[in-house]
């Protein structure tokens, strides 16, 4: 058996490819960077670490790094004999992605087995947008090379730090893990992922990861770039940061529980569990890393204004969210691109016309006068500088 994972990254290597290799695939890692590669052909395994209580060092062998930059013939004849096509790449990268699945597809054997087609990504939907790229790329030949694929979205969880110097390609990750998967695509035949769990019902899930485990790291980093923080376990140890960030997490789970009729109390447990997870002290995470990309994390569909914008059209609060996205409006890092644009916006555009543009709420939904209020109450803020 052999998969494709695009992105050859941390995550890639400590999580997903992880878990192919102990299923039985032989793993192909696809990326762009030729000095990762590189480093992947040379050696023949690369240990993770699993950092904290229970943790273990895992070995992984049978694998190769295939550029897909220079050498996209190589990677068009994997993707063709592969079983398994994964991606942890970013769900804005997807649509680069989808020429390269489309050649596999294009090579593949119209009486092979369909290709199982999972992106692992933080994102709603993101194998469904996959699939949408790959059908926009296929053009007219799409009738035809869809039908030698399946396609299953997922849930993923496990948070991966930045990594220590000299580490080659051997990676550090927490213990805990959570990879749940659509079952309905596959029928009887569902991909071999030990520890994953296959579900009729992908939705509450996804909601719940993301609602819950990225809500609460964002916040808990942005809270503690705002005290001045430099890591994640040490944001949570500070009272205040703990309790607001415990607040837009009851929040959410507020959300749901109407949302999906999931049970409070065993979202209490889940919360419990996450605020866990952050403070391992063994994980040595920055609030810089996990508060990169802000414009991104105030999105629409994302992290804080998708729940906040469900409990206000519930009629349930969002006050720390709407904190939370406040702090995230101060993330101020020369060295994320996002963020240096966000900072930019504020200090250009209208507290309206920001509000609507980058979280992307109608001016007439319930949420948007107070996620103005506090986009106006951060350039005001900034005027007085």
């Amino acid at each position: 058996m052999k998969a494709v994972h695009f992105g050859a990254g941390n995550i890639g290597r400590g999580f997903v490819g992880l878990l192919l290799h102990e299923g039985g695939y032989e793993v192909v890692f696809s990326d762009v960077a030729d000095a990762l590669v590189d480093a992947i052909n040379a050696v023949d395994e690369y240990t993770v670490h699993e950092a904290g209580p229970g943790g273990v060092d895992r070995t992984v062998t049978r694998f190769r790094a295939v550029n897909s930059r220079t050498d996209p013939e190589a990677l068009t004849r994997e993707i063709a004999t592969a079983d398994v096509v994964t991606t942890a790449v970013g769900p804005t990268v997807l649509r680069f992605v989808a020429p390269a699945i489309v050649a596999g597809l294009a090579e593949r054997s119209p009486d092979a087995a369909p290709l199982q087609v999972m992106a692992c990504e933080n994102a709603i939907g993101a194998t469904d947008l996959l699939r949408s790229e790959i059908t926009q790329a296929a053009g007219t030949d799409a009738a035809e090379l869809l039908p030698r694929a399946v396609f299953a979205n997922t849930a993923v969880d496990r948070i991966v730090p930045a990594q220590p110097e000299g580490a080659g390609v051997d990676v550090t990750v927490e213990p805990y893990f959570e990879w749940a998967i659509e079952a309905r695509p596959f029928g009887d035949a569902p991909p071999r992922i030990p520890g994953a769990h296959f579900v009729d019902d992908l939705a509450p899930f996804i909601e719940r990861k993301l609602f819950t485990v990225n809500t609460g790291h964002a916040a808990t980093a942005y809270f503690g770039a705002r005290a001045g923080v430099e890591r994640i376990s040490d944001a949570l140890a500070d009272d205040d940061i703990a309790a607001r960030v415990s607040a837009a997490l009851e929040e959410t789970s507020a959300v749901l529980v109407a949302a999906h009729g999931l049970d409070p109390a065993e979202l209490a447990d889940y919360r419990a569990t996450i605020l866990d997870r952050f403070r391992n002290p063994a994980l040595v995470d920055t609030v810089q890393r996990v508060g990169r990309q802000p414009l991104r994390k105030i999105s629409r569909n994302e992290r804080f204004i998708g729940p906040a914008a469900m409990a206000a059209e519930r009629g349930l609060p969002a006050e720390a969210l709407i904190a939370a996205v406040a702090a995230a409006l101060e993330f101020d890092d020369s060295d994320d691109e996002q963020s240096v644009e966000l900072q930019r916006l504020l200090r250009t555009e209208g507290a309206r016309a920001f509000t609507e543009v980058v979280t992307g709420l109608d001016p007439e939904h319930p949420l948007f006068s107070a996620v103005q209020d506090a986009v106006a109450a951060r350039q005001r803020d900034l005027q007085a500088d």
